[in-house]
């Protein structure tokens, strides 16, 4: 069974700036570059045929292109402990306009609501190894982190394999924006 997401993929360049933040902090766990994405939606595994019913929904979406800009490093807390470290992205309301109408359309196919609610990032790293003074002091010297806007021409539907050391993500289905 495939395990599918859907999210924006990032250019290279921004790819790079944000992998020249990784390191510094023993014990968290940093995202490989190539598995950069910001996630509009997790899907979590599906049958063969609900993966067409999903390509199908998506595929009907239409929503204008848009500029992107990723602003400042924040965490994630479960249980009152860091879970992870992002980038944050900045909110704009076509990002929370294509968001939510990727979300309706995964519920009209029969899809459970999603339970938590949008916060646009692109993670990071996974922290809850790393010592909580090391990522308060991460955040605080990377608070005006910062790229420059790239427009947003596609979204894309990945299918995910878990790996030994990190996931292994492909993507299946590149939907252009107008």
């Amino acid at each position: 069974m495939p395990r599918l997401f859907v999210a924006l993929s990032l250019p290279s360049l921004v790819k790079a700036q944000i992998s020249a933040l990784s390191g510094g902090i023993p014990g968290a766990r940093w995202v490989p570059p190539e598995n950069y994405h910001l996630t509009l939606r997790f899907i979590g595994e599906v049958q063969g045929w609900q993966a067409e019913e999903v390509d199908a929904a998506l595929a009907a979406i239409r929503c204008p292109r848009f500029e992107l800009a990723l602003a400042g490093v924040g965490t994630f807390e479960k249980a009152g402990r860091i879970q992870s470290l992002h980038v944050t992205a900045e909110r704009s309301d076509a990002l929370t306009r294509l968001q939510a109408k990727v979300e309706t359309a995964m519920q009209r196919i029969g899809l459970e609501p999603e339970r938590k609610r949008f916060a646009p990032h692109v993670t990071l790293a996974r922290t809850d190894r790393a010592e909580t003074h090391k990522l308060i002091g991460f955040v605080q010297a990377h608070s005006l982190f910062r790229t420059p806007p790239v427009m947003v021409e596609h979204f894309t539907l990945f299918s995910s394999f878990l790996g030994k050391e990190a996931a292994h993500y492909v993507p299946e289905v590149e939907y252009e924006l107008a």
